[in-house]
């Protein structure tokens, strides 16, 4: 039995916090709202060089998180579903579910 991670859904305008630390991203499933820009907090803890970047293959995304340094990512999710995001090995794994209002 797979359980799939608790889903976090995104509070107003706030940024979304996001750890990546011992090979997973806390929380790993986020519920965002179409067309509403959206930030999400990355908070890298996670010296090794598999959790040094983020990619959201689907938004055409992709950054350098800077270890003990919160780094924010805004973009305006246009596409509904769900969306995986990853660290460049595809090891850290977590999923952006945008739905529309």
């Amino acid at each position: 039995m797979v359980l799939e991670p608790k889903l976090q859904k995104a509070a107003g305008s706030e940024p979304i916090e996001i750890i990546v630390d011992d090979g997973v991203y806390t929380p790993a499933r986020i519920e965002v709202p179409l067309g509403e820009r959206v930030t999400l907090r990355f908070i890298r803890k996670d010296a090794s060089p598999c959790a040094e970047k983020v990619i959201f293959d689907d938004f055409n995304i992709s950054s350098d998180l800077p270890v003990g340094r919160p780094y924010d990512i805004s973009f305006v999710p246009d596409k509904p579903g769900e969306h995986e995001f990853t660290c460049q090995m595809r090891m850290y794994r977590g999923s952006l579910v945008v739905r529309a209002a």
